[in-house]
């Protein structure tokens, strides 16, 4: 079976992408620098990176010899290397833009002038967030007239103007599913530098001849997360206030909807980009492809812990933030032939059993949230 590299692969979706290309067969080289944010001051729980199966290598997709390293024999690369989390890339641009944007690049650069690329395919990990707003229709005066309207303004959200409305009639929009042949619209950093990452990888791989597949994830979440993160992972930040007894602050009316999808679905379909017998070139929505509301999660995930629904709408925001987004999957289904298994119920379940069993992190919301208040990044 091929060899396969994967950038970041010691992550929350890397271990899973790992387990899941071990069990089909497949030898594997892992590139991670093992990030502090992500796995702690002193990284805990990788012993299955000794594997004799996976050779790892702790380094960074933005180090030339780390990445020569690592390609050497390769014949498929998952990257998956990024800096994530929409608040945080809006005050640490530069850094957001050196790993995603410069690791890429990188990457990409080793790749083109090796002259015994052996390398056949890259997968790679991009983002809902690309889209910005999803796709919209007004159901009162056009409901076949797809819209993709531009972010919200910060004198909209101030003003608590949450939803989209038609320019034509003035009713709210309603959202339906984002497909990929909607327009990009990034609202972040975050989001623009996953959208460079998208070009650069369809343009030098179209010029190498080497075959893509473009991941765009909807809200991934499920057993190993990062818990002690507070800029990325709502059900990881809800989950250790639940633990600490504190009610779930949440953002604008609660009315914001997004599609999470189990990470053990998102490790299947980028095995199965990896193993896919003929060409892909194109980019694919990977999510569950169901719109539930922040509210909504908020509550069920306090079920599954078995305690009080103890939410608090604050209509507090952020800048950069969504209102609506849902995936249309069935290009995932027609073309790599999968589609998301684990509902939310038996996913939050599963996450609650295993977050009950990890040491109580330390609730760092407040802080996080004061650090984008300080920079008029949150209302």
């Amino acid at each position: 079976m091929a060899l396969v590299l994967i950038t970041g692969g010691a992550g929350f979706i890397g271990s899973y992408v790992s387990q899941e290309l071990l069990a089909r067969g497949h030898r594997l080289r892992i590139l991670d620098p093992l990030s502090p944010q992500i796995h702690g001051s002193m990284p805990r729980g990788l012993t299955w990176l000794d594997d004799e199966r996976i050779d790892f290598r702790r380094g960074s997709v933005t180090n030339a010899s780390d990445v020569k390293g690592a390609l050497t024999d390769a014949e498929v690369v998952v990257h998956l290397a990024a800096e994530t989390g929409t608040g945080q890339s809006m005050y640490e641009i530069e850094r957001y833009n050196a790993v995603n944007v410069g690791g890429t690049a990188q990457l990409l650069d080793v790749l083109t002038n090796d002259p015994s690329r052996t390398v056949k395919r890259v997968v790679l990990a991009s983002s809902r967030s690309i889209y910005g707003e999803g796709a919209y229709v007004c159901t009162a005066c056009s409901p076949s007239h797809r819209v993709n309207p531009d972010s919200r303004t910060a004198g909209q959200l101030a003003a608590h103007r949450w939803e989209h409305v038609c320019a034509a009639c003035g009713a709210d929009l309603s959202p339906v599913p984002t497909s990929e042949y909607d327009p990009p619209k990034p609202a972040s950093v975050y989001a623009a530098t996953k959208y460079a990452q998208e070009d650069l990888v369809r343009i030098v791989c179209g010029a190498l001849s080497v075959d893509h597949a473009i991941l765009r994830l909807q809200n991934v979440y499920g057993e190993g997360q990062s818990l002690n993160n507070p800029y990325t992972g709502i059900l990881s930040i809800f989950s250790t206030r639940i633990r600490r007894g504190q009610n779930l602050p949440i953002f604008e009316d609660g009315l914001e909807t997004r599609d999470f999808v189990h990470v053990q679905d998102v490790a299947k379909a980028f095995a199965a980009a990896v193993d896919h017998a003929t060409p892909i070139a194109r980019s694919l929505n990977v999510g569950a492809g169901i719109k539930t509301t922040v509210k909504d999660i908020a509550g069920a995930l306090s079920d599954a812990f078995g305690a009080p629904r103890d939410l608090v709408t604050t209509h507090q925001y952020r800048l950069g933030d969504i209102r609506h987004n849902f995936a249309d999957t069935s290009s995932l289904e027609s073309v790599l032939g999968y589609r998301a298994q684990i509902s939310l119920q038996q996913g939050l379940r599963r996450f609650a059993d295993w977050v009950s069993s990890q040491p109580l992190p330390e609730d760092r919301l407040d802080a996080a949230n004061a650090e984008l208040k300080a920079r008029n990044l949150m209302g």
